[in-house]
């Protein structure tokens, strides 16, 4: 009732220290039976968390702890890609996979960060102990707030002058690749390449437009598709090559189209991933095109529907999930100097 005085009491709200001095145990028992439990015995540990219980008390306060010793227990990929890309595509997948995994077995946490169109400073960007920084970033902006907290950090996909890196050869072994292909069929190139140039667009490319090798993976391919021809005595003109901006199904038809739609049909077809490989050979089928009796079709990565296609891929297989491990290992292990180039294998189907 209105003039009655309300009975109802708040209950305490418990720190780590009065909860100590309650159950009549140190301030770092507590704490270890929430955080550290190998530290305590098994009956120790479940007495001092059904007090806990009891008595409304959750454990250490998170923030204030992160606070007090500087750290989150946070590690953050940041990406190159929108989020909404990154954990469909399959590549970004495993390798996100690899890292997650490492930082479970060390009792680390993951933040996903998109360097996308983010030009927004983001709370989020101050939260992490450290970053693995996973392809070539597009935000300098948002690079520079990060790089200004003087964190740990490893690239992936990409180098950026003065930090460690893990990669693999994209020049090499996509020459290894384009060889391959050049021993099995004569005849006239295409490349479909992946992010080349600054451009929204499915084109062919201006040598002038291409990005550096320092700055794309896709352009260190290019580079070991034209290092191919010029051994094997094979033309690749620039006419020859197509810029997808995106690794999507739909936009790689569509540069397929094009390709194998032109006047003088390609007998080669060097792609920059399995995504674009496998969207291509479906262009193929529409247009009555034999793989690899007219047509052979090599890829880049190494996903699993390339092995289930018909036919099967050929395609240089990398291990993305190794390389988030090696990544994620490196960057909380404080090993912060020098690059680590990861192993690929040509992988030999029926599309080569």
């Amino acid at each position: 009732m209105s003039g009655e005085k309300s009975t109802v009491k708040h209950a305490k709200k418990h720190n780590l220290k009065s909860v100590a001095e309650l159950l009549g145990v140190s301030v770092a028992t507590v704490s270890n039976a929430f955080n550290r439990p190998d530290q305590l015995s098994h009956d120790l540990r479940r007495k001092i968390l059904e007090q806990c219980s009891t008595i409304g008390y959750s454990g250490p306060n998170a923030a204030a702890r992160s606070l007090r010793t500087g750290k989150s227990g946070i590690i953050a990929v940041l990406l190159s890609d929108t989020l909404e890309y990154s954990v469909s595509d399959p590549v970004a997948n495993q390798f996100v996979k690899g890292v997650a995994e490492t930082l479970q077995q060390q009792g680390r946490d993951l933040l996903l960060l998109s360097g996308k169109h983010n030009h927004r400073s983001s709370s989020a960007e101050a939260v992490p102990d450290g970053f693995i920084l996973y392809g070539s970033p597009n935000n300098p902006e948002q690079l520079e707030r990060i790089f200004r907290q003087q964190k740990p950090m490893i690239t992936v996909d990409c180098n950026i002058a003065g930090l460690p890196s893990v990669n693999i050869n994209n020049l090499s072994t996509a020459q290894l690749s384009a060889e391959h292909a050049f021993k099995r069929m004569p005849g006239k190139i295409a490349v479909l390449g992946l992010r080349l140039i600054e451009s929204d667009r499915v084109c062919r490319i201006q040598p002038h437009e291409l990005y550096g090798t320092e700055q794309s993976v896709s352009r260190r391919r290019l580079e070991g598709y034209l290092a191919a021809a010029k051994a094997n005595g094979r033309e690749l003109p620039a006419e020859a090559i197509w810029q997808i901006p995106v690794n999507q199904h739909d936009l790689a038809m569509m540069a397929a189209r094009e390709a194998l739609q032109q006047a003088e049909r390609p007998k080669v077809l060097l792609c920059m991933s399995d995504v674009i490989a496998l969207a291509a050979m479906m262009v193929a089928r529409e247009l009555s095109i034999r793989i690899p009796e007219d047509l052979v079709v090599v890829g880049f990565d190494g996903i699993d529907e390339g092995e289930r296609s018909v036919p099967s891929l050929t395609t240089i297989h990398q291990y993305s999930a190794e390389k988030g491990r090696v990544a994620a290992s490196r960057l909380l292990a404080g090993d912060l100097s020098g690059d680590t180039e990861l192993a690929c294998d040509l992988v030999v189907r029926g599309s080569c």
